[in-house]
């Protein structure tokens, strides 16, 4: 049995119990009341995102990052009859590329290079001249004797061709007339012959080659004439070499190389005759111009 302090206690107990349960009841009451009743506040309440701006659209990676293109077309050009700027860049760069080859085939240029080449080898010093002062001797002599057929070029092809008077197929016909001019002066008919025959075009008038003919006839006619030439230099040369060979052969100076003697014989005979100037004396009057 309880006591009457227990049994208060445990009344006390219950009530208060009781009006906890009632303060959570009323509470959640009032929350969902506040949802439903005022929307308004739980909206403002409510992280309201930003509004969407209007954003112009960025343009495809692929538009922004592509790559430089050459269209190679006939198009773009005003002058009828005449190419695009595009396939006349072509052109260019590769005749800048074919310029070397050109220089040595089609101009003087061989002959001459194949001649110092060869008093360089007579005189028994193979590195004085360097091959530098060969080659820009070679190449300044090719401009002289080229002089008239450069300026002949200029004239009746590149000149017309800048005023526009004419279109690039036709300024590189007219250009390649004095150049064609020239090889077939230099050239031998045998030569030429050779090649006709061996490309089967038959009998065929001399403005009428092709030059695919024309050139390789040109090269193997300069070789002929550059090896020629240098044989004639050779000549005195050896002679030295021999009485040089023979004199030391006569004092039984066998260990003594003829070459070390010889030298500096050789060095005096080309000053006394001023040997560079017959010898490009020579260059440039062997060319019929």
């Amino acid at each position: 049995m309880l006591t009457p302090l227990e049994t208060k206690t445990a009344d006390a107990g219950k009530e208060g119990g009781g009006g906890v349960k009632k303060l959570l009841q009323l509470g959640a009451l009032i929350f969902t009341l506040c949802f439903f009743v005022f929307p308004e506040a739980a909206a403002q309440t409510a992280p309201t995102p930003a509004p969407a701006t209007a954003t112009p659209a960025a343009a495809p990676a692929t538009t922004q990052n592509q790559p430089m293109r050459l269209n190679i077309g006939l198009e773009g050009t005003s002058k009828p009859g005449d190419v695009s700027v595009a396939i006349q860049l072509v052109i260019v760069m590769t005749l800048l590329t074919l310029a070397p080859s050109m220089v040595i085939l089609m101009t003087s240029f061989t002959r001459i290079v194949i001649v110092l080449g060869f008093v360089r080898t007579a005189l028994g010093v193979p590195s004085a001249p360097s091959n530098q002062i060969i080659v820009g001797l070679s190449l300044f002599l090719t401009f002289f004797i080229m002089g008239p057929v450069f300026e002949k070029v200029n004239a009746e092809a590149l000149q017309p061709y800048m005023s526009g008077q004419m279109t690039s197929a036709q300024a590189f016909d007219k250009a390649s007339v004095p150049v064609r001019d020239f090889m077939l002066h230099q050239t031998r008919t045998r030569d030429l012959e050779f090649f006709l025959e061996l490309g089967r075009f038959g009998p065929t008038p001399v403005a009428e080659l092709p030059m695919r003919v024309v050139i390789p006839a040109f090269v193997i006619s300069e070789l002929q004439t550059a090896f020629q030439m240098g044989f004639l230099l050779f000549l005195p040369f050896l002679v030295i070499d021999f009485l040089v060979s023979s004199v030391l052969m006569a004092l039984g100076m066998m260990m003594m190389p003829p070459t070390v003697v010889a030298l500096p014989f050789k060095l005096l005979l080309f000053v006394l005759v001023d040997g560079w100037h017959l010898v490009v004396k020579s260059l440039v009057q062997s060319f019929h111009l």
